[in-house]
């Protein structure tokens, strides 16, 4: 597969804010990155737009699935060096692109003036499929018209600034599960904080005794497409530049 001309990103970052659609997205897809990004003092802080209350495999009550799969997120959060986990509380499974999302999306990166924005693709990734559920697809979409324009626009969204957020502008879009993905990060050495970060989903994981060998498997492959050393693993992502 032929990759796309590399954005180099900036070697280091101040904050990251990640956006995702569910509890456990950001760790199938970018644990380990996290980890590293941690290790070196970058501050993360997680959006999760939903409380993921349509997703588990039992019979688990509907009203109990998303305080569960909050406190799951928090734990996992926690193994890779996060404790800022903020939820947006939209419904799972129902996402839609909106100028209420966006609104929110950017109040947060307002809120946090990150200098780098991780999220999923709003392209559909066809060669593995499940990693474009609709949600995600919607979430990045959001997220990259929160970054450009709203977020950096003074006069996008009043209200914000009614609430004392000044405009910010994001440098660096990493999107994941992307297609045009042209930069990877070798988890080989952090790859134990993001399994247990993984395992922390116990609604969603707990039943797939297989996990940590199919997403070795995905990272392994990874690794080997951006021709990392035989035995390394990665995760990938399509950087973007924004400035």
């Amino acid at each position: 597969m032929t990759q796309p001309a590399a954005v180099i990103p900036a070697e280091r970052v101040e904050r990251v804010l990640c956006v995702v659609a569910h509890p456990d997205d950001v760790d199938f897809g970018s644990a380990g990155t996290v980890a590293t990004w941690t290790a070196a003092g970058t501050e993360v802080t997680y959006c999760v737009i939903t409380d993921g209350d349509a997703g588990g495999f039992d019979d688990t009550p509907r009203d109990q699935m998303g305080p569960l799969r909050r406190a799951e997120q928090r734990a996992a959060g926690k193994e890779v060096g996060v404790s800022d986990v903020r939820f947006l509380g939209y419904p799972d499974g129902r996402l839609e692109l909106t100028l209420d999302l966006r609104r929110d999306i950017s109040r947060v990166i307002r809120q946090v003036r990150p200098q780098r924005v991780l999220t999923t693709s709003p392209e559909r990734f066809w060669d593995r499929i499940g990693a474009s559920h609709p949600d995600h697809m919607t979430v990045g979409e959001s997220t990259l018209r929160a970054v450009y324009p709203d977020a950096r626009n003074p006069f996008a969204f009043p209200e914000l600034a009614a609430e004392g957020l000044e405009a910010w502008t994001v440098s660096e879009v990493w999107l994941s599960a992307s297609p045009q993905a042209d930069h990877a990060v070798d988890v080989t050495d952090v790859v134990d904080r993001k399994f247990a970060a993984l395992r922390s989903h116990v609604t969603q994981v707990s039943h797939n005794p297989d996990l940590e060998t199919f997403v070795t498997g995905w990272m392994a492959q990874t690794a080997q497409r951006f021709g990392l050393p035989e035995g390394r693993l990665a995760e990938a992502f399509h950087v973007v530049h924004t400035m």
